[in-house]
């Protein structure tokens, strides 16, 4: 497995970590809508991620076969992120719009800290 195969898993489980985290803080904590935005803007979020990870392979294999690269990509995140919000504010007695937008951030905030993790951790 190369270091790109093994860096996407570690993120995915990651994420799968912090979305199951999530569901047990709207479980079990008196602040459900919290969570519940935690839980609608990570899940986002790892949409997004398996799409841009989808779509560097992509990348690489035209690289590889001197091919054209089309680029849908970002449209594509953004309508999920759109879809969110709009879900977020349409029942927002059970999300919380705040925690939504830091739910669509994670998937960032896993890639950095897996790229100091890797990085620095050695």
């Amino acid at each position: 497995m190369s270091q790109y195969q093994k860096m996407i898993a570690r993120e995915r489980k990651w994420m799968f970590y912090l979305l199951a985290i999530w569901v047990l803080g709207a479980g079990f904590t008196p602040i459900p809508r919290v969570f519940l935005g935690l839980l609608l803007g990570s899940a986002v979020s790892l949409y997004n991620l398996w799409l841009l990870q989808r779509r560097m392979d992509a990348i690489g294999e035209a690289i590889v076969k001197k091919q054209k690269i089309r680029d849908i990509s970002f449209l594509s995140r953004l309508a999920a992120v759109g879809i969110a919000i709009m879900i977020a504010l349409h029942y927002d007695a059970y999300f919380n719009i705040i925690a939504v937008i830091i739910g669509i951030m994670t998937s960032y905030i896993v890639i950095m800290i897996d790229f100091f993790v890797s990085e620095f951790g050695k």
